[in-house]
C-alpha cells in the first residue's frame, strides 16, 4: 500500500481525483483521508433497489446505508462535491449471474448500462480508523502496510426476497488492555458500522483460520493481542453474490469510495449508551459488552441479595461482579442445564429442602422467555417428586411449558462427557452453560455433608461430574448459587469458606464453578439471575452483541420476559405447592411458609419485591 508523498493525509476530493486519473498503485484505502467517511460500494439494476434498501434496513451494522442514487445518477452530492461513482474507487469487481468475472479501474465502459442501475454507498470501518489511533490504539494493518482481513462468517443476515448471505466481518487485532477504549471509540460511528461485534475466539463466528482471510490480507497478532470483529460493507458483496443479478458491480474490498464527510467527534450521552467489556470465558476465549447502566443495576441485585439474615459469614464468600458475568455468560448460551435439590433432611421423607427448586424455577422460566433450551437434572431418587413440582410450575403459570427433567449416572470415566455431548464429542455440545443452585456439593473428601456437618451422601448423585467435565470441554461454562459454601460450585470460594463459615473445614464444597453468586438465601440467587437476565435482554447494547448487528432489535419481547420475573404471588403459591408435598424449611425442617427459618411474608417476599423495583430505576 503506498501512503507516502502525503498520500495518507490528503483531502478527500484530491485522493479522488488521483485515483480517478489512475496516476498511483492505490491497493486499498485503509489510512488514508483520516477522518473522513469512506464508503463500501453496491451497483444493482433498479428493479432491486428497493429490496436491496430494505435489506441494508434490516442489517445496518454491515450496512449502514449512508446514500442510494436515483438509476443513473453517477453522483452523491450529499456525500461529495464532485465526484463520479464510475471512477473514484481505486478499483471495482463485476459479477454477472452472481459469478464474479472480472476486476476493473473503472466503470466508463459501462456506462449504457449504469443508466438503469442504482448506487447505493454503504458505512465502512475505514472511517473509524483515526478515532481508535486517537485513542492511543495502533492499527496493525496499517503498520504492516496491508489491506485489513476480511473474513466471511456463519452468522446469517436477516433476509429479505431473493438478498440473503451470512455476515462478513473484519478483523482488528486490539491489545487486551485496550479492548474498552476500542469499543468506546467506535461504539456511536453508527455509519462506520459501531461496535464491535464480537470479541474472541474466531471460531464462535465460524472463522476457522485468521491467517486465510476471504478478503484483504492476513495481519499478524502481536503478543496480548485480541482478534475484534466489526461488522463489514463486504456482506453487501456475499448479498450481490446470492441474488444472481443478471449484472452487478461493487468496489474491491479495501478499495472505498472517499467521501467529503467528516467522521465529527461523538461524545456518548448517558451511562445506557456506555459499553463496558468484561470476559466470560477462557476456552474458547470470549468477551461479552453490556452498557454502564444494565452493568450497575446488576451490581445492585448482587448487593441486595448479598446480606447475610442467617449471620452465617456469608459476606466474606463475595467475589464482585459474579453475578453480571455468570448472567452474560447465560444470555450467550444456547442450551442450559440447572441443578439443584439439597437433601439436608435425611430424616424425612422427601429429605430436599425448599430453598433451590423455587430460584431454579425463576431461572428456567427466564431461559423460556429467552427462548434457550433449558433442562433441570436431579437424582433418580427425587424424580417424582420434581417431576410432581414441575408440572405445579407450569399450572401456577410459572412456567409456560414443562422442562425437561433428566438424572445422572456414572456408570464409567466417560459418562459425564457423554451426558454433556452428543456421543461423548466435545464439538457437539448437548449444553453450553450448566447452573446449579443450592444443590449439594461434593467435599474434598468424597462425601457431602449439610450445614451441620452430617454426611449425607447416601442421598446424593454425583452431578459434581458434570461441572468437573465441564472444565475439560471448551465452551461449557458453569455458575454455582450457594448461601453456605457446602454448595455445588462454591468450591470457587472454598479457602474463605473453610476460614469464615461454621463447620467450613469439613463442609465446604471442593468443585468450582466459573461463576459463584453468593445470596442470603440461594433463592435469591435464583430471582437475581432472572432478573439480571432481563435487564441484559433490554440492554440496546447487549442485545446488539448478541444478535451481532444483524435483523432487528428483540425488544418486542419485552412482554414475554417481563411476564417471566418472579412476583410475590407466583412465588407464595409454589411454596404452598411445596409444602404440600412435604418439603421443608432448610433450617428448622418446618413445613410452614418459610425457607431457611425466615417467613415467607416478612422477608423473602420483601426481597423480591426490592429486585422488581431494581429493574424499575
Amino acid at each position: 500500500m503506498l501512503l507516502t508523498g502525503g498520500l495518507k493525509s490528503l483531502l478527500p476530493h484530491v485522493l479522488r481525483r488521483i485515483i480517478r486519473c489512475n496516476r498511483h498503485s492505490i491497493s486499498n484505502t485503509s489510512g488514508m483521508a483520516e477522518g473522513y467517511k469512506q464508503a463500501n460500494i453496491v451497483i444493482l439494476h433498479k428493479s432491486l433497489a428497493d429490496d436491496f434498501e430494505k435489506f441494508c434496513h434490516a442489517n445496518n451494522g454491515p450496512l449502514p446505508l449512508l446514500y442510494r442514487s436515483k438509476p443513473g445518477d453517477w453522483k452523491c452530492p450529499s456525500l461529495s462535491s464532485d465526484s463520479d461513482i464510475r471512477t473514484d474507487c481505486p478499483q471495482y469487481r463485476v459479477y454477472e449471474h452472481g459469478a464474479f468475472t472480472g476486476s476493473v479501474k473503472s466503470l466508463k465502459e459501462y456506462s449504457e448500462q449504469l443508466k438503469d442501475m442504482v448506487t447505493f454507498y454503504l458505512g465502512c470501518s475505514f472511517s473509524f480508523e483515526k478515532a481508535i489511533q486517537n485513542a492511543g490504539i495502533p492499527i496493525r494493518n496499517v503498520e504492516q502496510e496491508c489491506n485489513v482481513s476480511m473474513y466471511k462468517t456463519a452468522v446469517p443476515c436477516y433476509s429479505i426476497s431473493t438478498f440473503c448471505c451470512n455476515l462478513v466481518v473484519t478483523m482488528r487485532p486490539i491489545p487486551e488492555s485496550k479492548l474498552e477504549a476500542a469499543v468506546l471509540a467506535t461504539s456511536e460511528l453508527k455509519e462506520a458500522h459501531g461496535a464491535p461485534i464480537h470479541i474472541g475466539d474466531p471460531g464462535l463466528l465460524g472463522i476457522q483460520d485468521l491467517s486465510k482471510p476471504d478478503y484483504g490480507d492476513p495481519v499478524h497478532l502481536h503478543p496480548g493481542d485480541i482478534p475484534v470483529f466489526w461488522a463489514c460493507g463486504v456482506t453487501g458483496i456475499e448479498a450481490v453474490i446470492n441474488c444472481r443479478s443478471p449484472l452487478a458491480f461493487t468496489h474491491s474490498p479495501g478499495c472505498m469510495f472517499i467521501t467529503d464527510l467528516k467522521n465529527d467527534s461523538v461524545t456518548v450521552g448517558s451511562s445506557n449508551e456506555v459499553p463496558q467489556v468484561y470476559c466470560i470465558s477462557q476456552d474458547p476465549l470470549h468477551y461479552s459488552m453490556v452498557s454502564a447502566e444494565a452493568t450497575q443495576k446488576i451490581k445492585n441485585l448482587e448487593n441486595l441479595i448479598g446480606i447475610d439474615p442467617g449471620d452465617r459469614g456469608i459476606i466474606h464468600l463475595h467475589r464482585p461482579n459474579e453475578l453480571l458475568k455468570a448472567c452474560l455468560a447465560i444470555s450467550h448460551a444456547r442450551s442450559v442445564l440447572i441443578t439443584t435439590g439439597f437433601p439436608t433432611h435425611f430424616s424425612y421423607e422427601p429429605p430436599e429442602e425448599n430453598d433451590g427448586p423455587p430460584g431454579a424455577l425463576t431461572i428456567a422460566a427466564m431461559l423460556q422467555a429467552l427462548e434457550k433450551d433449558v433442562a433441570i437434572v436431579t437424582d433418580q431418587r427425587a424424580m417424582d417428586l420434581n417431576k410432581k413440582i414441575i408440572d405445579d410450575a407450569v399450572q401456577l403459570g410459572i412456567l409456560k411449558r414443562p422442562v425437561p427433567l433428566l438424572s445422572y449416572r456414572r456408570e464409567n470415566a466417560d459418562s459425564a462427557l457423554r451426558f454433556l455431548c452428543e456421543n461423548g464429542n466435545p464439538r457437539r455440545l448437548r449444553f453450553d452453560h450448566l447452573i446449579a443452585i443450592e444443590r449439594a456439593g461434593m467435599a474434598a473428601d468424597g462425601n457431602y455433608y449439610n450445614a451441620r456437618k452430617v454426611n449425607i451422601k447416601h442421598l446424593v448423585d454425583p452431578i459434581d461430574d458434570l461441572f468437573l467435565a465441564a472444565q475439560t470441554i471448551p465452551g461449557v461454562t458453569t455458575t454455582g448459587v450457594g448461601d453456605g459454601g457446602n454448595e455445588l460450585g462454591m468450591g470457587k470460594v472454598k479457602e474463605a469458606v473453610k476460614k469464615h463459615i461454621k463447620n467450613g473445614d469439613t463442609i465446604a464444597c471442593d468443585v468450582e464453578a466459573d461463576f459463584t453468586v453468593v445470596a442470603g438465601v440461594s433463592n435469591w440467587g435464583g430471582y437475581a439471575i432472572a432478573c439480571a437476565l432481563y435487564i441484559l435482554s433490554t440492554c440496546e447494547i447487549h442485545d446488539r452483541y448478541l444478535r451481532k448487528a444483524v435483523g432487528f432489535p428483540q425488544l418486542l419481547k419485552k412482554k414475554i420476559w417481563l411476564s417471566a420475573l418472579p412476583s410475590v404471588t407466583k412465588e407464595e403459591k409454589l411454596l404452598k405447592a411445596l409444602v404440600q408435598h412435604g418439603v421443608r424449611s432448610g433450617k428448622t425442617a418446618s413445613l410452614e411458609m418459610e425457607v431457611d427459618g425466615l417467613p415467607f411474608y416478612d422477608t423473602h417476599a420483601l426481597m423480591i419485591e426490592k429486585l422488581l423495583q431494581e429493574l424499575k430505576q
